[in-house]
């Protein structure tokens, strides 16, 4: 009776252990196209039309997954507010781990995205290109934190002179808008709620003689 039991346990293990060498893993980064890492996002491992396994990315955007089978894998990404990822013909191969570094790049889903438009005008009403333009948002407490600065477009596109365009998460928040030029400076503040297209314009107060 003894020798059946450790017998049984030397097959189990000898199993285990032949399961184990025939395994491998992959990792990387998955990232925005600016190179931000993104926190959260969902790893699936399909072989043969099925999940296999899967895991999350970490605040990093990293990840790493072990215990795959030797073969070629489709590898899927996912989370909200961003489109899908896919990675096709991943290859596992025995006690290695296919490192795929940073490659694996998610775009925003503009569906889920506030877009705040705008346009800088001087006194006269003619737009202003060029102009530097900085975005704010206000906390509770009226503190404000810097969430980027870019500047006014000098056209490329029908009527696009003077323009500007920032883009967020999703979510309610306020923002103040502050475009300067030449000495002078206006600020707007914007309220936003959800996913849309809001739209405001600035106007400057120019001395002609600058």
């Amino acid at each position: 009776m003894k020798k059946s039991v450790l017998l049984v346990l030397f097959l189990a293990v000898s199993a285990s252990i032949l399961l184990a060498q025939e395994t491998g893993g992959v990792k990387g980064k998955v990232r925005t196209t600016r190179g931000d890492g993104i926190e959260g996002v969902s790893i699936t491992a399909r072989h043969n039309g099925e999940d296999v396994k899967s895991t999350t990315s970490d605040i990093k955007g990293n990840f790493e997954m072990t215990g795959l089978k030797t073969g070629v894998y489709n590898l899927v990404f996912t989370k909200s507010g961003y489109g899908s990822g896919l990675m096709s013909n991943v290859g596992i191969q025995n006690k290695k781990t296919n490192n795929l570094g940073d490659r694996l790049i998610l775009t925003i889903d503009q569906g889920t995205q506030v877009i705040i438009k705008g346009t800088v005008f001087d006194q006269d009403g003619r737009s202003v290109a060029g102009a530097k333009v900085e975005v704010e948002k206000i906390l509770s407490d009226g503190s404000t934190k810097s969430f980027g600065t870019g500047s006014t477009s000098y056209g490329g596109e029908p009527n696009a002179r003077g323009e500007f365009t920032f883009k967020f998460s999703e979510g309610v928040a306020k923002f103040r808008i502050t475009a300067s030029v030449k000495g002078a400076s206006a600020s707007k503040e914007i309220e936003v709620s959800s996913a849309a297209i809001y739209r405001l314009s600035i106007t400057l107060n120019l001395n002609k003689e600058k």
